[in-house]
């Protein structure tokens, strides 16, 4: 019982060292009980009621919080050791009467305290007076030092941050490292298994947490290197230092290079100036590098070994290029080979050889001229010191292959080559290297049909040819093919004169024509009205296709001009002659209805002839109007040889029966009044004998108009 009571005064002096005006004199009274409640825990033990009191402070401990100190302090008193000695330090006040506010305050606020309830109220208190009945006053200043001694001796840590730390003990498991803290954080020692820790070494922390779930300081060392790496990267970067990195492992594209702790990509370009082919030969090396780019986002560092090779070879550069004139001829390496051209290293600037510049012959890569670390020599043909280009050229120190061409070679001379650029327009043939000409399409055939260079030739194919032009000044040379093989409108009017018949194949259409190939070379055209004599053909595509072959008469041969006019309707007697016959004026044929546009409709009629309906004529008679694919009789209104043209109309052939019918009933009536006045004339003369007669031919008249 007396422990459980030793170990209720020692939580409440836990509860008065966070007081703040109090703490030094509430230390000192209860430090003061406990030593005085340890020397007599024999004679207390044989007390009862310092027993019983125990025993009600383990069943009710709420109870025992509340209980002010004062009221155990009087109890424990009865013991006469103790109560003498604590009446030689302390004066005890009575308790004060509760209040109608402190009855009614939460329980939550009336927090104990200790030297409130033994001395009364802390703002009444006189402190001094106490300081004094002790022989304890104490100075500003003196009280000012407990003060901060006090403070410091409870270290206030934050969360998040990285501070050093002292290892207290360490085992194959973990570290036991102090920070000042209310208590000790532990480490995983495969953090620091880098480094041979022991007691008392000053290691860097980063603090993870205060307290876990289980009250335990969380401390990392391998985070807090983690972080400061960070904060050294960071800072090399914005300061563009010079930093040293190790080069662990090769990974695609690059390698992988260990600074400060952090795994930084090396890319294979930023290795060196030169390319690199074999990135294994940096593996296991220190070396030093610039920081180009750091990503926060996803924790990348890239570094780059060429930006430092590249600040010692910049100062070189403008002494190099300040040194440069046009002409000159340099030794260099070749440094990089691409499809366009290739670099050459004239030892610590670059310049680059177009790959027009490398042969006066055509290539097709200049892997066919130069190799890789191979050294040439070239000369300068330009530069620019602003932006620290080279313009460079091998051809040019070797003679111009036009300067060795025979000057026997003249125009109309035959030549043979290999093509070896096409183009639309034509194609490049290289009668040796450096020396070539140029096909036209127009000189490759006869023709006149619109072709490509690649219907006649391809890449590489050996041609013979005549050579049209020759300026050995301006270096160009025109060919052609066609001039090999005799002109075929050199004797056209002896082959086809006019009148003669012959096949022919469509090459091409127009909105006008056909355009049809004789043969090679000979090209002529069908007009679009010289295709049919009766239909009306609004392209030739309605008539014919490309590739097809078509009979033709030869209407017109222009020499001259090498053209010739042809006809495929000529071919047949004109039918417009015998539809003259067929189809007279007024007459009225079967015809169906083909297509309609804006102005009327197309009647299709016999013997594969086409009239047209206007909008004006195609009412019936029952007021509705005609409809495509009705087979209808039509009345011929219109006809015309020479426009080989059909007027056609539906609404006259009930409207002029009607009419005629009208006229037919007119004039009959018109002659029945006639007789009628005739017969009233000669009444009058009339005799008995007249009278039956005129009684008989009224009785004829009255049938007839029955009949009707």
């Amino acid at each position: 019982m007396i422990e459980k009571f030793y170990v209720l005064l020692q939580s409440q002096l836990k509860e008065a060292l966070y007081l703040g005006k109090i703490m030094n004199l509430n230390c000192l009274i209860l430090k003061k009980v406990c030593i005085k409640c340890k020397s007599t825990q024999k004679k207390m033990a044989e007390n009862e009621n310092i027993a019983e009191m125990a025993s009600e402070m383990e069943a009710n401990q709420d109870q025992i919080n509340e209980q002010p100190v004062a009221e155990v302090t009087l109890e424990v008193a009865e013991n006469e050791a103790v109560a003498s000695e604590i009446s030689e330090s302390v004066e005890l006040t009575e308790e004060p009467v509760p209040t109608p506010e402190m009855a009614t305050e939460p329980k939550a606020r009336q927090l104990f305290n200790p030297v409130e309830n033994v001395y009364g109220s802390l703002e009444t208190f006189d402190w001094n007076a106490l300081d004094n009945k002790k022989g304890m006053k104490y100075e500003d200043n003196e009280f000012q030092e407990l003060k901060d001694a006090y403070t410091q001796s409870f270290k206030s840590i934050e969360k998040q941050v990285v501070i050093m730390g002292t290892v207290v003990s360490a085992n194959s498991r973990e570290v036991v490292v102090n920070i000042g803290f209310k208590s000790d954080g532990v480490i995983a020692a495969s953090e620091v298994r880098y480094a041979d820790v022991k007691p008392g070494d000053q290691i860097e922390v980063y603090i993870e947490s205060q307290e876990d779930s289980c009250g335990q300081l969380l401390l990392s060392h391998k985070k807090a290197r983690m972080l400061k790496s960070w904060q050294r990267v960071n800072q090399a970067y914005e300061d563009q230092e010079i930093i040293t990195g190790y080069v662990k492992c090769r990974t695609k594209g690059g390698l992988i290079v260990d600074v400060f702790g952090i795994e930084a990509f090396l890319p294979g370009s930023q290795i060196d100036v030169k390319p690199i082919r074999d990135y294994d030969l940096f593996v296991d090396k220190t070396m030093e590098f610039k920081v180009v780019k750091i990503n926060h986002e996803y924790k990348n560092v890239v570094v780059s070994h060429k930006a430092l090779i590249e600040d010692e070879l910049e100062s070189q550069k403008a002494e190099i290029i300040a040194s440069l004139e046009k002409g000159h001829i340099l030794e260099g390496t070749v440094k990089n080979i691409t499809n366009y051209g290739v670099f050459i290293d004239l030892g610590g600037v670059d310049g680059l050889i177009h790959i027009t510049d490398l042969s006066w012959g055509r290539i097709l890569h200049p892997e066919e001229v130069v190799e890789l670390d191979q050294k040439i020599n070239v000369v300068i043909l330009d530069f620019d010191e602003n932006k620290k280009r080279i313009a460079l050229g091998l051809k040019q120190l070797m003679p111009h292959p036009w300067d060795a061409l025979s000057e026997e070679l003249a125009v109309g001379d035959k030549v043979k080559g290999k093509v070896v650029v096409l183009a639309d327009y034509g194609a490049f043939v290289e009668i040796m290297p450096g020396v070539e000409g140029l096909i036209h399409v127009s000189e490759m055939s006869w023709s006149q049909h619109l072709r490509t260079a690649h219907d006649f030739l391809k890449v590489g194919e050996e041609v013979e040819a005549v050579i049209l032009t020759l300026d050995r000044e301006e270096r160009k040379m025109s060919l052609g093919i066609k001039q090999l093989i005799p002109d075929p409108w050199i004797n056209i009017a002896e082959k086809y004169p006019v009148g003669s018949k012959h096949t022919a194949i469509v090459r091409n259409f127009t909105t006008f024509g056909i355009f049809v190939e004789l043969e090679e070379g000979v090209d002529g055209l069908i007009h679009i009205s010289d295709l049919s004599w009766s239909k009306r053909i609004k392209h030739p595509a309605e008539f014919t296709r490309i590739g097809e072959s078509i009979e033709v008469v030869v209407l017109e041969v222009d020499v001259e001009s090498r053209r010739l006019s042809l006809g495929h309707k000529q071919l047949e007697e004109n039918p417009w002659d015998v539809f003259e016959t067929i189809f007279e004026l007024g007459s009225i044929h079967e015809g169906t209805v083909l297509n309609q546009n804006e102005k009327g409709f197309t009647i299709a009629l016999p013997h594969g002839i086409e009239g047209f309906c206007f909008n004006r004529s195609i009412q019936k008679e029952n007021k509705t109007n005609i409809k495509v694919d009705e087979t209808l009789p039509f009345k011929v209104v219109e006809f015309s040889k020479e426009a080989k043209k059909i007027v056609l109309s539906h609404t006259r052939t009930w409207q002029d029966s009607r009419e005629d019918e009208e006229r037919r009933s007119m004039s009959e009536e018109k002659k029945k009044a006639k007789e009628i006045a005739k017969i009233n004339d000669n009444a009058e003369k009339t005799t008995l004998g007249d009278l039956n007669v005129l009684q008989s031919l009224k009785e004829d008249l009255e049938k007839t108009e029955d009949k009707e």
